[in-house]
């Protein structure tokens, strides 16, 4: 019976996204809700720009349709999601400063506080909270950086969700495995859209919705046979290409005494075309490298401390030699 629910939510969310983006995409048309040609970007017309929208309207009305089955913090995971989701869009509109946007993810994250939703470490409530925070919007700001070719970001996502739907599954996590049930659902209805060449983008409203709810599923993912010690390390492989791209784009500009905040074409998958490969050929070896990343979180949910840390000391220099190396394309 648990199977089948996860299956109709995947199947929902799947299904709202594929029939309700072509009508989300003639709405963004008719109010030219569109993003516009720049130097910087890669499209050369006018695209659609509330992707986002139908994103999140399948993921949402498939997690509602099973709601009484849920527990009750779903409803703070919500009214977190539709503040995420709608500073988004009002930047995607207007265009908002960080400050503005930190602030909205605030207080979606005081939404999730509400319901006690947040780390617990044996630390004071108040570093608990700090770090919660700061796991969210790194993550929230880490995969809206990956939406910058198409298809990139909706399957990054996806991958990510389906790990960890995996995972929620193997731990009996009834709420974190329906949620990522919805999500995947929703990215790959999205995919369909906005894989090379895309019909639509999904703008703020979707890569912000997407990075807050995975943030917060891996957040929640829970491993009770084996040590914290090690496993705190599970979320950080899952959502590994995010982290990875962002550590470079960061690192890169502030040593070239540019702003972490300045828009540019200097992410991994901008260099990966630099270096020859076409835009498929990036957006499908960043799917393989975020399956590869999920492959080692799961086999940290069963690793000693000893291979946990060899495992997570091998990545970390494999990381900064890779960033080194891609840094001088």
């Amino acid at each position: 019976m648990v199977a089948r629910t996860f299956i109709a939510i995947f199947l929902i969310a799947l299904t709202v996204t594929l029939v309700g983006t072509p009508w989300v995409r003639k709405l963004a048309l008719a109010f030219g809700f569109v993003d516009a040609p720049a130097k910087r970007k890669l499209h050369s017309t006018p695209m659609p720009l509330m992707g986002g929208v139908a994103i999140f309207g399948g993921a949402i009305i498939a997690i509602l349709v099973f709601s009484p089955q849920l527990p009750r913090s779903v409803a703070g995971v919500i009214m977190a999601l539709s503040v995420v989701a709608l500073i988004g869009l009002i930047d995607d509109q207007r265009g908002l400063p960080a400050w503005a946007k930190l602030a909205g993810q605030f207080v979606a994250f005081l939404a999730l506080a509400a319901f006690d939703i947040r780390i617990q470490l044996p630390t004071p409530d108040i570093i608990d909270y700090a770090l919660t925070y700061l796991w969210l919007a790194g993550i929230s700001n880490g995969i809206n950086f990956l939406d910058n070719m198409d298809g990139l970001c909706a399957g990054v996502s996806g991958v990510a969700a389906a790990f960890i739907l995996l995972l929620g599954l193997q731990n009996d996590q009834f709420l974190v495995s329906a949620l990522a049930a919805a999500i995947l659902g929703a990215c790959l209805g999205f995919l369909r859209f906005n894989f090379k060449p895309a019909q639509i983008f999904m703008g703020d409203a979707g890569s912000l919705f997407l990075g807050f709810i995975l943030a917060l599923l891996a957040l929640q993912l829970r491993f009770p046979t084996n040590s914290n010690f090690v496993t705190w390390m599970v979320p950080v492989f899952v959502l590994g290409v995010p982290i990875f791209d962002t550590s470079l784009v960061v690192i890169s500009r502030i040593r070239r005494g540019v702003s972490p905040n300045t828009p540019g074409k200097d992410h991994t998958s901008h260099r990966l075309v630099a270096r020859g490969f076409s835009q498929r050929e990036v957006v499908l070896i960043l799917y393989l490298l975020g399956g590869a990343f999920g492959m080692l979180g799961i086999f940290l949910t069963q690793a000693t401390i000893v291979e946990g840390y060899v495992i997570g000391g091998v990545m970390i220099l494999v990381g900064l030699y890779a960033i080194y190396k891609l840094d001088q394309s």
